[in-house]
């Protein structure tokens, strides 16, 4: 998150104003920290019956939930404070939004809908743009742009995830796509999910943000994931396949975000 604040922040029209960027990040982080300690609050339970989540905090004992709950309170109001007055109203309502929708909206919405990763990855995109305002005070195509390269890079990487940690989403009663729409329908929205990511690494070339060098890099990191995407829809491509795609879509989301910052104008 931290990251790709940083990469909309320098890619952003105008001159680097990097003191303010590293106020930026302070308040970011202490948004987003709070976001994830009160999503821990909130799935203390379920937590406690996932391999990966049950050695956290609550489910571990280490905390009581009433600590965590006002830790996060406390630094995610701090965190838009720092915002508000280390940038400008519209970066801090920018976090404010997406901390909202992803602890008040998506958490509660994953037992219900497989859907609530899409919520899930509205909020997750908002860092770009956080860097984006508080350097130019506007959300504009710019903006949108690197908003969108981050929403639908999420969707596969998650769907991923959803696949080989399936039955920890089962016994924790949360609902995942391969859970209610099958595993073999799953890795079919991957691809299509990865094609998608192609298309949205372009836009930047259309606003300006990025010249043919990044276009190239673009596209050959783009069409690398699609291709290990179609691998999974053979019959035999399971668990094993999902994480390989899963571990290979981190460094595509670094390599493309620090390809924009290298080639912006």
């Amino acid at each position: 998150m931290l990251l790709t604040t940083l990469s909309g922040a320098v890619i952003a029209p105008g001159n680097v104003d990097w003191a303010k960027i590293l106020v930026v990040l302070l308040g970011t982080g202490f948004v987003v920290g709070s976001a994830n300690a009160l999503n821990m609050y909130l799935e203390r339970d379920s937590d406690a019956k996932m391999e990966r989540t049950r050695a956290r905090p609550l489910p571990s004992g280490r905390l009581r939930p009433r600590s965590a709950l006002l830790f996060g309170i406390a630094l995610g109001a701090l965190g838009v404070v720092v915002l508000l007055l280390g940038a400008d109203p519209v970066t801090a309502g920018l976090a404010l939004a997406a901390h909202v929708l992803y602890v008040f909206v998506y958490t509660p919405l994953k037992p219900i809908t497989p859907f609530a990763l899409h919520i899930g990855g509205i909020a997750g995109a908002v860092p770009p743009v956080i860097g984006w305002s508080s350097m130019t005070g506007r959300v504009d195509l710019g903006a949108v742009s690197l908003f969108t390269i981050l929403f639908v890079w999420q969707l596969p990487h998650f769907l991923a995830i959803a696949i080989f940690r399936q039955s920890e989403y089962e016994r924790a009663n949360i609902l995942v796509f391969p859970l209610v729409e099958g595993v073999a329908r799953t890795k079919r929205a991957i691809a299509i999910y990865c094609l998608a990511l192609i298309a949205a690494s372009l836009w930047p070339t259309q606003v300006n943000l990025a010249g043919r060098g990044y276009l190239v890099i673009a596209v050959v990191l783009g069409l690398t994931l699609f291709v290990w995407s179609l691998f999974g829809l053979r019959e035999r491509s399971g668990a094993r396949w999902a994480r390989s795609l899963f571990l290979a879509s981190l460094p595509y989301l670094v390599l493309i975000y620090g390809s924009l910052v290298v080639s912006s104008p």
